[in-house]
């Protein structure tokens, strides 16, 4: 097999695909739809497998998505334990999701490129062995051992890598059109609900067995069950099936003709700089807000400071209840904000994403200081914050589909996630970590102090908000002829105010390339 060649029809086991497109069918993590379904709705759906099968893989995709996500934010769950087993500073707590995060954005790229030419379940099966055993075997590092922690930690992101960049093309492989737009929907619903219920399982194993350890292991059990069912129910259709009756289609695209199409799209380039905000925002508060909290019971004399674990406190399942409900509900009011405004408001969508991020500004600003006097108060604008900022994923991934043509849609998502994550939550987390830890010093036997080094440092956080708002609202001017030249391309007509590339047609060829 030649690794850059199209994937031979032995290797999905269906007939030999006649659709032939310009550039790569994967869909890598964070994207909705890598199709022409956002664009022909109505497409008259054909799935390579039958409907019952269809359902009952993306049933097992959403298990193993949701474990996913609980499995990155048990940590947070017990991070104060973390802290005071190994006896780390806070820019060092950081460390830990930062390597997680280099690790799955570094090579999310490779197995999107690995994705798009080989048996994706196979891959997925590897990946998910390498997590199982990476993330048990967290679990039983020693106390002198913490670079080990942080290795393994690394090793995890090879795993859910290799997962999160595959399971949605197969998800798009299954289904068109509208059931597709809602497969993909409920796929990502399990992001904030795994994240939610990351710190709440992680918290709960803990205090229930009075061992931290336990948090990092309950993940790793149930994902047994996931293994197993994926062996035995996930499918790996043609690539494009969905869209080609069954055939699928190959894929042809000149990397560097690619990128420099897409760094002179002006909506792409400003909407992925709003993401990157957007990531480093949720990356950040999702790693400190319940270390922060339990700090601002400890300054308010409800809790007695923790020196050793297990350090008991319930704003990891309070942060977690919160997460999931607002993620739902602002997931769910973004779309149908969408819905009801892109008809009537070409540059709805970022405007959207402008409200959500400039809105949670105020509640930011608010949460970090009113902390230190009310700890409901505080879960009031927590609440109304995170809504707010939820309201832009499902959007953000429909500016990405609409504003790039198909045959580049992948690549502008390997470059969106890589970008985004880089310079987002890989290193907001170490960030505020270390400008903490730089404020403590000044008093560093105080441990009222750890809180308001902590508080001040998450001041960049409503900054980059604001920043993250401007982003969008210029993404808003440029995006109606942005989405008008990928519509005419796709109907045969030149693109305004830009060349098209050789390569950026949409060809259907009678017989594949070899």
């Amino acid at each position: 097999m030649e690794p850059n060649g199209p994937v031979s029809p032995a290797q999905d086991g269906a007939a030999a695909p006649r659709w032939s497109v310009g550039s790569g069918s994967g869909l890598h993590y964070g994207s909705f739809v890598n199709s022409l379904a956002s664009l022909t709705p109505n497409a008259v759906e054909s799935p390579a497998i039958s409907p019952r099968r269809a359902h009952l893989a993306v049933a097992v995709l959403c298990y193993v998505n949701l474990l996913n996500y609980m499995e990155r934010y048990t940590i947070a769950g017990v991070l104060s334990d973390i802290q005071a087993f190994f006896e780390i500073s806070d820019s060092t707590a950081g460390l830990l999701q930062t390597v997680f995060i280099c690790s799955f954005l570094l090579l999310a790229p490779l197995f999107g490129y690995l994705g798009d030419r080989y048996n994706r379940k196979y891959i997925m099966i590897g990946g998910l062995s390498v997590w199982l055993v990476t993330a048990a075997g967290s679990s039983f590092v020693s106390a002198s051992q913490f670079w080990l922690l942080a290795l393994l930690r690394a090793l995890v992101g090879i795993g859910e890598a290799s997962y999160s960049t595959i399971a949605p093309t197969i998800i798009g492989d299954l289904f068109t059109g509208g059931k597709r737009s809602i497969m993909i929907c409920v796929f990502y619903v399990f992001l904030p609900v795994g994240s939610g219920l990351g710190y709440i399982a992680g918290a709960g194993s803990a205090s229930f067995t009075g061992d931290w350890h336990w948090a990092l292991r309950i993940t790793p059990i149930l994902g047994v069950l996931g293994l197993v069912l994926m062996i035995l129910f996930c499918p790996n259709p043609p690539r494009g099936a969905a869209e080609t009756q069954g055939e699928g289609v190959t894929t042809q695209s000149s990397y560097k003709e690619d990128v420099k199409y897409l760094l002179k799209n002006k909506s792409y380039v400003l909407s992925s700089l709003g993401v990157t905000a957007l990531a480093f925002l949720t990356g950040a508060l999702a790693f400190w807000l319940p270390t922060f909290l339990t700090r601002a019971r400890v300054t308010q004399g409800l809790l007695p400071p923790c020196t050793e674990e297990p350090c008991v406190s319930t704003d990891s399942y309070a942060f977690g209840a919160v997460t999931v409900a607002t993620g739902i509900l602002g997931g769910s009011l973004g779309t149908f904000l969408s819905r009801r405004l892109r008809d009537k408001m070409p540059n709805a969508d970022p405007l959207i994403c402008a409200v959500g991020m400039l809105g949670s500004v105020p509640c930011l600003f608010i949460i970090i200081f009113v902390a230190s006097t009310s700890i409901p108060a505080t879960y009031v604008f927590i609440f109304f914050g995170e809504l707010l900022l939820s309201l832009n994923w499902a959007v953000l991934a429909d500016i990405l589909l609409y504003v790039v043509i198909p045959t580049r849609r992948s690549t502008a998502e390997a470059l969106q996630i890589t970008v985004g994550h880089l310079l987002g939550d890989a290193g907001s987390p170490y960030l505020l970590g270390v400008i903490s830890d730089a404020i403590r010093t000044s008093d560093p036997e105080n441990y009222d102090w750890s809180f308001h080094s902590l508080k001040y440092s998450l001041l960049v956080c409503p900054f980059v908000g604001i920043l993250g708002g401007v982003f969008f609202l210029s993404t808003a001017v440029y995006i109606a002829d942005d989405r008008k030249a990928v519509e005419q391309l796709l109907q045969g007509a030149p693109q305004p105010q830009q060349e098209p590339t050789p390569d950026s047609s949409v060809e259907l060829s009678d017989q594949v390339k070899a």
